[in-house]
């Protein structure tokens, strides 16, 4: 049995008491922004059922989202959009959003421990692989990205109801693709990610030999 407290006990013995776990969602999707929150849970605490958001259902995510805005000591949230992404890249993107979620906190944290990731910030980081199934401060983060960045994708799929972001929140499905030919991009889209960046470049080569 994993205890998801293991890396805030070891930082509260260190002195640390405003712990804040960050992580992301929405790195590999085709649409969409990279959404990062970031937590500060009270010292200690376990909430049932928090995990790293992958492993749960949309049901018990969208359960623990509000448990986790009751709870915690602070939030921050933070969006970095699809031209934002092909203007600097999803790595780059993701670090962006974990900084700016972190930069959002009511109150500042004295120690971030993040899924992963390393950040230049004014205070001390601990990336942690896998960090999102092995802390409860970074699984909570996940889930509040996770359900956020959903939420978001159900509103662009009113906004664009030919392309199923509703199902596939933007992820490279057969269906998403298959939209993606027949409909072309939309302003969400991500142009520098395969496949769209070789459709793309197929059709300007296309085009170029038209003329």
């Amino acid at each position: 049995m994993i205890d998801l407290l293991a890396y805030e006990k070891e930082l509260y013995k260190e002195g640390y008491e405003l712990i804040c776990g960050t992580d992301e969602a929405g790195r590999g999707p085709l649409a969409g922004p990279v959404v990062a929150a970031a937590v500060i849970l009270p010292k200690n605490m376990i909430i049932d059922g928090v995990n790293d958001s992958k492993q749960l259902t949309e049901k018990k995510r969208e359960e623990l989202f509000d448990v986790i805005y009751e709870k915690a000591l602070a939030v921050g949230v933070a969006f970095v959009d699809n031209k934002k992404i092909d203007e600097i890249n999803i790595l780059e993107a993701s670090r962006l959003a974990m900084m700016e979620a972190i930069k959002k906190l009511k109150i500042k944290p004295d120690y971030v421990i993040s899924d992963a990731m390393k950040m230049n910030i004014d205070v001390p980081v601990k990336p942690i692989i896998k960090g999102d199934a092995l802390s409860i401060s970074i699984a909570a983060a996940s889930i509040i990205a996770k359900v956020t960045r959903d939420r978001f994708m159900d509103e662009m799929d009113l906004k664009y109801p030919n392309y199923g972001f509703k199902r596939h929140k933007g992820y490279p499905t057969k269906d998403h693709i298959e939209a993606i030919k027949k409909y072309g991009i939309t302003e969400i889209h991500r142009i520098t990610f395969k496949p769209i960046k070789t459709m793309l470049v197929e059709q300007l080569e296309f085009d170029f030999d038209e003329k």
